[in-house]
């Protein structure tokens, strides 16, 4: 049986009263989980490892957390949730310019950890083995929760985006 060929752009994005239809925005996550290769990182065995670490430090630490199945499914859940809450542009525009500001936060605390204790010597290790490296705990989590808000982040930007440009027909700029 023949693969189905990939599509040059993601689905459309169906609108009913101003509101998008929540199976076609379903069909615009898979899309890009397939297709786009940072959004698709989310199906990695490594972001599922960071997820279910992060539920159980949350755990630990008295957070309340809703028990997702994986990393792929509390994105899928927070893209479709932040779309339904945030219903004009300019709630939607706030939102993904927080999360852009979160990622660009993570990012920085995740570089700056990874040069002061050299985590990449090891490029193919996973991000928990990497923190192994890590002096304490609270560096452990600090390192290891801004690679998990890196990863979501990154995924949820992109998406957003993209549903950001369909609904108000221009690209998103914070």
């Amino acid at each position: 049986m023949a693969e189905p060929e990939q599509s040059n752009s993601p689905p459309a994005l169906k609108i009913a009263n101003g509101v998008p239809e929540t199976a076609s925005l379903a069909d615009l996550v898979e899309w890009f989980i397939t297709y786009d290769e940072r959004v698709g990182r989310i199906r990695h065995p490594f972001a599922d490892e960071l997820f279910r670490w992060k539920q159980e430090d949350d755990t630990a630490n008295g957070v309340a957390i809703y028990p997702f199945e994986n990393a792929e499914a509390r994105f899928a859940i927070g893209v479709i949730q932040a779309v339904a809450e945030n219903k004009n542009e300019e709630g939607l525009k706030f939102w993904i310019t927080d999360i852009v500001e979160a990622l660009g936060r993570a990012r920085e605390t995740k570089t700056e950890m990874t040069t002061a204790y050299d985590l990449d010597s090891d490029a193919e290790a996973f991000a928990l083995a990497k923190a192994e490296k890590l002096p304490s705990t609270l560096e452990k989590r600090l390192y290891l929760s801004s690679c998990w808000l890196e990863l979501l982040c990154t995924a949820e930007a992109r998406m957003l985006g993209w549903v950001y440009q369909e609904l108000y027909g221009k690209p998103f700029e914070p």
